[in-house]
């Protein structure tokens, strides 16, 4: 009752997998580990093919291997669908005999989109068609892929939930390391342009770059406080007082909370923040 994509970068190795559904929380439609694959596990699903099929591919299986045992220890492999992609980027889709109208899946390079109860027989070959069309990073060609499943009307009860799910290549020492992106929408009206604003904002926290060396940088921009007021006490450290101030005042502004963190770590001397930071973020004195 959804569409998704399973999919592994060729140029970063990373392993991803995303979905949209008219269902509420359908992220646990994605399964994925770092260095192993992932699986789509949708339809009726059941929702034990995700992880103990990335258990299996985790142990040495392929991914054929790992769907032909999950199918045969599924009592009802016809109503569901399911997409794995192992380590090697081969691929195991399964598109039971019993799921909704409209089903089906087709698999590429690398890649695998899959979807059942859609308005048309042309979803998954236009997500395929979306994900080799678009350049960018693993989380944005899925996404894109996602947005070519909408335009071709999608699920035919409509849309609600979606997640974007992308691991590293390589196999981790911890299992809580090794997830690059994992955001989910579990109920919204426009499930993917959340998705979108999110990712947005998770690439802007994640390509935060630090100043070096009293280095001048180019004028950063950003709308998050967050980001603002971080970056702002960097910009200090480097000479850089009209641009830190401009930053500052975004945070200021959003919640007065900010400019108390500023006196509170300056008191405690937390974060590189002194007393010469908060006069030069709180007064107009300071020149470049």
């Amino acid at each position: 009752m959804t569409y998704s994509i399973v999919a592994r970068c060729p140029e970063s190795g990373q392993f991803g997998v995303a979905v949209q559904s008219h269902w509420f929380g359908a992220g646990v439609v994605c399964w994925a580990k770092a260095g192993v694959g992932a699986v789509a596990t949708q339809a009726m699903a059941l929702i034990d093919h995700g992880p103990l099929g990335i258990e299996l591919m985790e142990g040495g299986m392929q991914s054929v291997g790992a769907m032909k045992l999950r199918l045969s220890q599924d009592p009802s492999p016809e109503i569901r669908q399911v997409a794995m992609i192992d380590a090697s980027s081969r691929i195991s889709v399964h598109t039971g005999s019993k799921t909704i109208p409209e089903s089906g899946h087709l698999v590429g390079d690398g890649f695998s989109c899959q979807a059942n109860m859609m308005w048309k027989s042309t979803v998954w070959e236009v997500m395929s068609e979306a994900f080799v069309g678009t350049n960018g990073d693993l989380a944005t060609r899925m996404l894109a892929a996602l947005h070519a499943a909408e335009s071709e009307d999608g699920d035919i009860r409509g849309k609600q939930s979606a997640r974007l799910l992308v691991v590293d290549s390589d196999l981790q020492t911890n299992p809580w390391e090794g997830t690059i992106v994992d955001i989910g929408v579990d109920d919204h009206q426009e499930p993917l342009m959340e998705l979108d604003r999110l990712l947005k904002m998770h690439n802007e926290y994640v390509n935060l770059k630090y100043i070096h060396g009293g280095e001048k940088s180019k004028i950063y921009q950003t709308k998050i406080p967050e980001i603002a007021f971080w970056k702002s006490i960097e910009l200090v450290e480097s000479g850089q007082f009209s641009q830190a101030r401009e930053l500052a005042s975004i945070a200021f502004e959003d919640h007065s909370g900010w400019e108390e963190l500023l006196r509170r770590c300056a008191k405690n001397g937390l974060a590189g923040i002194s007393d010469i930071t908060v006069k030069t973020l709180l007064s107009a004195d300071h020149e470049e």
